[in-house]
This record gives structure tokens, C-alpha cells and sequence, in this order.
């Protein structure tokens, strides 16, 4: 007995089919469109007009004029550019220090119309019209200011990062008549941090130069 069926109760095979499924349909959109993405960022496209790009990434800046150790500077910086960025990145006076940059150690003093002031914390645009006396600006020519000659004389340094700052905080304590006793002069330098410990030969020195040894 033949167990062949006739052609008619055969099922024919299925074609393969060439219309994508709806999962194949959106991983290839997803893709295409993430590679068109991509390629427009490497290309450098922005979605927004040049101008516009442009106008986004240039910071803001400022004319600022200020005199300096005596000498008139006119400037065009960043609005976010610190005193002492512009000290010593703009007019090349290195001796304020950048220590904390946090005006924390009081590396970086300086007076600005005579107070004392972390350049660290403050902004150039604010000192328009300001006079600025850094550690280069002490001296007369060869003739040292006297809290720069006190410092040698009492060998109140020894790394030497911290002293520009001391001195210069040390000359507004004299200024400001902060120095009636050890005591007072330790209270009104305490915002200038020496990591070598020359505080006592410190307060030394600012007795000398203030008159009091």
C-alpha cells in the first residue's frame, strides 16, 4: 500500500521573506539615525547657527584699567580672571604666590588702595581705577623696604614661598597699627600660613620694621 501523498496535499515550502520585521525595521532606524548624529558632531554641525556657537563659547570679557607698583596697566581679560592670574600670568610679577588658590594661606597678599587682600579671591574686573602694590613694588631702587630688611636680619624665612605674602600682610599690620604686642601681631598675621614654622622669628621682624626692637 503507497503512502505518498498526491502533490496537492503537500504544503509548499515557504519563500523566505524579504519584508523586515518590525524589530529589524527599528533597530536599523535607531542606528542609522545615531551613525547620521555622530557623523554631524565629528563634522563639526552644530543644530545652531555659527553665530550663535560662537557667541557661546567666547567668555565674557573686560576692559579694566588699574596702576600697578606705580606703572598704569589697561587690560582686556576674562571677567572670571583673579588678581593674581593677572599679576603673574598677564604682567609676569611672580612673587605673589599661588598656594591654595582658596585664600586660605595668604601666599598670594597684596594691597589694593592700601588694605591688604588674598588675590586669589579677587576679581580683576573689580579693581578698575585700583592702585595694586605687590613684593616688587616694596623696594626704592637698591634700597629695601624696611620689613624686607627685617626678614634677613632676623632670618624669619627658610623654603621662602610663604614670605612675599608675609611681608606683605606684615607691612599692612604696621599700617593699620596692629602691632602693640606679640600677641596682636600674631592675631592680625594669623591669615598668612608659614609651613616652615618661622612664626616667631616672623613676629620679630614686624616689631623691628614697626619700630618696637
Amino acid at each position: 500500500m503507497s503512502t505518498e501523498l498526491p502533490e496537492s496535499a503537500v504544503a509548499p515550502a515557504e519563500a523566505p521573506s524579504t519584508a523586515p520585521s518590525r524589530r529589524t525595521f527599528i533597530a536599523t532606524s535607531t542606528a542609522v539615525g545615531g551613525a547620521v548624529v555622530a557623523g554631524g558632531l565629528v563634522a563639526g554641525t552644530s543644530p545652531f547657527g555659527a553665530e550663535e556657537a560662537a557667541a557661546a563659547e567666547a567668555p565674557p570679557t573686560s576692559a579694566v584699567s588699574l596702576t600697578v607698583n606705580g606703572r598704569r596697566h589697561t587690560v582686556t581679560v576674562d571677567n572670571r580672571t583673579s588678581l593674581l592670574d593677572l599679576l603673574r600670568e598677564h604682567l609676569g610679577l611672580t612673587g605673589s604666590k599661588k598656594g591654595c588658590n582658596a585664600g586660605a594661606c595668604g601666599a598670594c597678599s597684596v594691597l589694593v588702595d592700601g588694605r591688604r587682600v588674598n588675590s586669589c579671591l579677587t576679581l580683576t574686573v573689580r579693581l578698575d581705577g585700583a592702585e595694586v602694590t605687590t613684593i616688587e613694588g616694596l623696594a626704592r631702587g637698591d634700597e629695601l623696604h624696611p620689613l624686607q630688611q627685617a626678614f634677613i636680619d632676623q632670618d624669619a624665612f627658610q623654603c621662602g614661598y610663604c614670605t612675599p605674602g608675609q611681608i606683605m600682610s606684615g607691612v599692612a599690620c604696621i599700617q593699620e597699627g596692629h602691632t602693640g604686642s606679640e600677641e596682636e601681631i600674631r592675631e592680625w598675621m594669623s591669615g598668612n600660613i608659614c609651613r616652615c614654622g618661622c612664626y616667631v622669628k616672623i613676629v620679630r621682624a614686624v616689631e623691628q620694621a614697626a619700630g618696637r626692637k
